[in-house]
């Protein structure tokens, strides 16, 4: 057998090794059973066109009564002859139909197949009569039988590893999300995504969370009465790429134990606001430490890179190359040229054969992409592959299937494709499987999405090429520290002469294979590394000098549907939610009430999950799929353990929205407090002219250290501005005179004098007068009157005085 993860190729290997047994044996066939229906995994030797799988229920009977899902268990592995026509009529009607000659009296061979001691499928090779091999080629055919069940176990062995691995993925995800976001548009997002890919057979259509309002939030019960409303989030069907995610993940694990502050801003490619020419722009103007940048147009940024160096600012290009004789002094990302030629390589061993290959991808607006096609299109020179031009395509998964389901009908000698981005993968896997060609058509794609890794696991894709995004930030941190630090040439001098480090790709098929890397062992190590660096290092320092701004792109735009919606009382979410527990139903049935909206019509299983939360219900995650009976049990206790976190990230976010808005309200009550307080300084403690050159400053209440350095100021700042020459202290409205403020009173006094000007204290009643005499407290120099009216008289003889000596 050929080491490929290709199960489909396996079970033809199968087929024609048996029709090898049999001599002449004109045409062989392997049906294997998926739900309740078989349909045809191999053919040999039928002329039926490309997407044959002809689909007939598991208790289909042959003629006679000679096969079917009830044969007794004692037979289980034995084969048996049966009429072809009889056999083709039920099983491969469409054989048939292309008239393919099936003589009188012929017949066909069948060896039950096992999968774990169930019935599995069938192998069938067409005998030229109804008359059974001998027994060591009967014998020979059941042992292939018994390799397609070992095949198909093997497979299936890997696939539950698979989606044990991205369960764990998915959780890990989620509770990043419900650690860090306050947006439930995140959250339904990497939830709604992040279920397809670990629960395939249930094909789920429409993900949604329905939140209740918070203040109807309460146990089962208590919701049974009154009405309910809830907020719907509806995750949209194209899924959000987590590249640049994963790049700010690896930075941000870099950046801590070195002390480095990310800025993280992403812009599109064109001019003005939200541009990255802006943000450069930006970043040179404010002298950030460093700059990291993915390109959009690596040309025209190359201006903004020339004034960074002029002003010392390092700059370090990620995910896109700039262009030759950059004054970028480093490029980090992958080598998209080798990738390229690493995807012709698999596809080669994918197809032994030969065959022709197209490739989808964003060429005219992506370099990277476009040194993949290169380096694939390099490979493929020479060998038996014949690569078709490759169909220009943007980052819409939507659109690419569209464009590789036109590709495919247009084309139906196409035995491979090649997705030179994330999304165009999935689009040649989603339509191989709308043409009934998925396993049949080689598809190697880029990067792991989601869907990439439910399709993988479905082996509508057969190997995809990752990179190592988030090591790219990493690295890229870890660089430009070194270049703020200790200078850019020392930095390059330990460096690769040609100013560029490659980061690794892997090669990842969902079977082991000597050139691959396993897709469950991959999200597992994928896993261990994001630990290790998020974990290790030193702890950064209190605060950072270095401030560094990384430039990515921003995400195609996904919006998640939200609406406000009634539950109806008995309705599929208000039964969940009352009950407390998951409640499945068939929207179809006539006695059913799903309720749904609009979203979910045509849905044969829809399914509500209570999130709860301390207690209480919050509301419920709902899911529908067009397939019947789409969701059993082991489904169901997956959905409840994702309800439960999800429950939890919902709680978080209500929670820090209150902190948030009660911050707030308490930010705007200390900035009125303050306000307040600045108000009765100013009104307690005025400056009133009261004739040329006299001022008047009356003191009410307690004179404090602040009180006493804001009186201090004001009336230095009155005496200077009005040239006054005497200040009446007016201390009628002070609640009592210590030393300290006795003290306080004399130093005003002395500042006074400093500018030229007399201070007279007055207003000192008589109780305090004898309160000072009793605690022996001195106000020194200072003139001191009984009321404002004899001081004033004062400050008025001194005023005259003083004018008439400057008249002399």
């Amino acid at each position: 057998m050929r080491q490929v993860p290709d199960l489909l190729a396996v079970l033809q290997q199968i087929v024609r090794r048996a029709m090898a047994v049999v001599p002449h044996a004109p045409r062989g066939s392997l049906l294997l059973r998926e739900g309740d229906r078989f349909a045809a995994r191999a053919l040999v030797g039928f002329d039926a066109p490309h997407g044959v799988s002809s689909r007939v229920p598991v208790g289909a009977v042959v003629e006679g009564g000679a096969l079917g899902a009830a044969a007794p268990s004692d037979g289980a592995h034995a084969s048996r002859i049966v009429d072809a026509r009889a056999w083709y009529r039920t099983y491969l009607p469409f054989a048939l139909e292309a008239g393919c000659g099936v003589p009188e009296g012929a017949g066909v061979l069948v060896a039950p197949i096992q999968l774990c001691g169930e019935p599995a499928g069938y192998l069938a090779i067409e005998l030229a009569t109804m008359e059974s091999p001998d027994e060591e080629r009967r014998a020979t055919i059941e042992a292939l039988a018994g390799t397609a069940g070992d095949a198909l176990e093997r497979h299936r062995l890997y696939d539950d590893k698979a989606s044990a691995a991205q369960e764990i993925r998915l959780f890990e995800r989620l509770l990043h999300a419900v650690g860090t976001t306050l947006e439930l548009h995140d959250l339904i997002e990497t939830i709604a995504h992040g279920i397809k890919s670990v629960q395939l057979d249930p094909s789920w259509d429409t993900v949604e969370i329905w939140l209740l309002d918070e203040d109807r939030v309460g146990d089962g019960p208590g919701l049974a009465r009154g009405d309910l409303c809830a907020r719907v989030y509806r995750a949209p069907a194209s899924e959000p790429t987590t590249y640049f995610q994963n790049i700010r993940a690896g930075a941000d694990s870099a950046a801590r134990p070195l002390g480095v502050s990310i800025d993280w801003r992403t812009g599109h490619g064109g001019d003005g606001d939200g541009s990255q020419r802006a943000l450069l722009d930006e970043a040179i103007g404010r002298r950030m430490s460093g700059i990291i940048v993915a390109p959009t147009d690596p040309e025209s940024a190359e201006e903004a890179f020339r004034r960074a160096a002029e002003r010392d600012i390092p700059v370090v290009v990620i995910d896109t190359p700039p262009i030759p004789g950059s004054r970028a002094p480093l490029y980090i990302g992958t080598d998209n040229v080798a990738s390229g030629r690493l995807a012709a390589e698999v596809m080669k061993r994918l197809l032994p054969g030969g065959g022709v290959v197209a490739s989808l991808g964003a060429v005219g607006l992506a370099l990277n992409v476009r040194e993949r096609v290169d380096g694939f299109w390099a490979a493929a020179l020479g060998s038996n592959l014949t690569v078709l031009p490759t169909i220009p395509c943007d980052w819409d998964q939507e659109a690419g299937t569209r464009l590789a389901t036109a590709a495919l009908e247009g084309r139906p000698d196409v035995a491979g494709a090649f997705g030179a981005a994330a999304d165009n993968g999935p689009s040649w896997g989603r339509a191989a499987q709308a043409l009934g060609r998925a396993g049949d058509l080689k598809v190697v794609g880029f990067d792991l999405v989601a869907r990439t890794v439910a399709l993988l696991r479905q082996g509508a894709i057969h190997a995809t090429i990752v990179q190592r995004e988030d090591d790219m930030g990493f690295r890229a941190i870890e660089t430009i520290h070194r270049m703020i630090t200790r200078g850019v040439g020392p930095t390059l001098a330990e460096l690769p002469p040609s100013r560029v480090l490659h980061t690794r790709v892997d090669c990842v098929t969902l079977e082991q294979t000597p050139w691959s890397t396993t897709l469950s062992d991959y999200l597992s190590l994928e896993a261990a590394r994001r630990a290790a660096s998020g974990n290790g290092g030193r702890s950064a320092p209190a605060a950072s000098a270095i401030e560094v701004m990384m430039i990515g792109l921003p995400p195609p735009s996904c919006s998640v549907v939200e609406d406000q919606v009634a539950i109806p009382m008995r309705s599929l979410v208000r039964r969940a939610i009352v009950s407390g527990r998951p409640v499945v139903i068939d929207p179809a049935e006539g006695g059913a009430d799903a309720a749904l909206p609009a979203a979910h019509d045509g849905a044969r299983t829809a399914i509500a999950v209570p999130m709860r939360g301390r207690g209480n219900v919050l509301g419920a995650l709902v899911m529908s799929s067009a397939r019947r009976e789409a969701c059993g049990a082991c489904d169901v206790a997956f959905l409840v353990r994702v309800a439960g976190t999800v429950a939890i990230g919902v709680e978080n976010a209500r929670l820090l929205r209150r902190v948030s808005a009660r911050s707030e309200e308490l930010e705007r009550a200390n900035l009125q407090q303050a306000a307040m307080l600045q108000t009765i300084r100013e009104l307690s403690s005025p400056v009133v002219p009261i004739a040329d050159g006299i001022l008047v400053m009356p003191v009410v209440g307690v004179m404090d250290a602040q009180r006493s350095s804001d009186f201090i100021a004001s009336m230095l700042r009155e005496i200077d501005a009005k040239r006054a020459h005497v200040v009446l202290i007016d201390v009628t409205g002070m609640a009592f005179v210590d030393a300290t403020a006795a003290s306080r009173l004399v130093e005003a006094a002395q500042a006074a004098a400093l500018l030229g000007a007399e201070a007279v204290l007055v207003g000192i009643r008589p109780e305090v007068a004898q309160m000072m005499v009793r605690q022996g407290l001195d106000v020194g120099s200072m003139v001191t009157h009984a009321n404002l009216a004899s001081g004033f008289r004062h400050a008025l003889s001194r005023v005259r005085r003083r004018e008439a000596k400057r008249r002399r």
